[in-house]
């Protein structure tokens, strides 16, 4: 008869067969941890990308409103010639 906590016959086995399954589990943590730290980075650009956005249509907006009033120049002097042409 063998002791109670004495390790079986098949213990060998149990470890031989938890070895690929041990192997194939930290190999799937490493890899989740790869992921999750893409998913961080990702975050993270997006983040810049969103920013950099945020500025690049400010100073669009700002750009089109000095287009604009530029425009609006320009069409008032040309109106101001043609007022000083005709009344030559």
């Amino acid at each position: 008869m063998t002791p109670p906590f004495a390790p079986s016959h098949n213990a060998g086995m149990e470890d031989a067969a938890k070895s690929p399954l041990e192997a194939e589990l930290k190999r799937l943590e490493r890899r989740l941890d790869d992921l999750v730290g893409v998913v961080a980075q990702l975050k993270d650009e997006n983040r810049a990308l969103r920013q950099r956005q945020d500025v690049l249509s400010a100073e669009r907006a700002a750009l089109l409103a000095k287009n604009e009033q530029v425009r609006a120049r320009v069409e008032a002097m040309i109106g101001r010639l043609k007022s000083m042409e005709s009344g030559a």
